[in-house]
């Protein structure tokens, strides 16, 4: 209120209140600076207990927001893929003959590999050449076992993705974005563990293959050698194919 209104109704109210008292009537005072004020206390007291309702809403859906960034993702694709890499490791696990291990390789290559000599008798030289040819054919074997198994897993990788995806886009928090990330990376990780099954399982049997043509190489100079040795070399001679009449 301005000054002059104040001072207006100060006036009115006190010439009011004296011609009623010369009437000899009881008149009530109304104070126009302590309503004024009051009206004006009360504003404040409004003021700041609506600035208080706006902080505490504030503080609410802050702890709201941190809620959903701190909210676990409700689904894990966990289990599903070490369900495949386990499968993956038990087919190379059951590889046959010679399997992934160096001392097991390097056993194999001083014995059924190993350089024929002439102390191996000739049924040792076809018993080794069987030997070498049933490990090629079991290896194949295991590269194709292995190669099915990674493409079984493809259906089950998409199901996964697809589930990892759609969790991701409905992430209500920072959590929840980032452990969807994390699981496709997971997901990531268990197909390059599939790729690197499928190329150890078929570099392996290429290998054996490799090593069992070196080795036949080997076995046929030795074979070789000996023919050349038995016995009296060829001798030419002449020979009638048909008589004569």
């Amino acid at each position: 209120m301005s000054t002059r209104l104040r001072r207006a109704l100060a006036a009115g109210i006190v010439t009011t209140f004296l011609g009623s008292a010369g009437a000899g009537h009881a008149v009530t005072v109304f104070d126009p600076w302590n309503y004024a004020e009051n009206v004006l206390q009360a504003a404040r007291s409004l003021q700041q207990v609506t600035n208080q309702i706006t902080s505490l809403q504030n503080e609410a859906q802050m702890l709201i927001n941190q809620a959903r960034n701190l909210a676990n993702l409700p689904f894990s694709a966990l289990q599903q893929l070490q369900q495949s890499v386990q499968r993956t490791q038990q087919l190379l696990q059951q590889a046959q003959r010679i399997a992934y291990d160096v001392q097991q390789i390097d056993q194999a290559f001083q014995t059924t590999y190993a350089p024929a000599s002439a102390a191996t008798s000739g049924q040792g030289l076809i018993d080794g050449a069987r030997e070498r040819w049933q490990v090629s054919v079991a290896a194949l074997q295991d590269a194709l076992r292995v190669q099915a198994g990674v493409v079984g897993n493809i259906d089950a990788n998409r199901a996964t993705m697809q589930s990892l995806v759609g969790s991701s886009q409905a992430a209500t928090g920072a959590l929840q974005a980032t452990q969807a990330g994390n699981q496709l990376l997971a997901l990531q990780a268990q197909q390059l563990t599939d790729l690197t099954a499928a190329i150890a399982a078929q570099g392996r049997a290429v290998s054996l293959e490799a090593a069992q043509r070196a080795a036949a190489q080997e076995q046929g100079r030795e074979q070789l050698r000996r023919f050349l040795a038995a016995g009296q070399n060829y001798q030419p001679s002449a020979t009638t194919l048909f008589q004569s009449r």
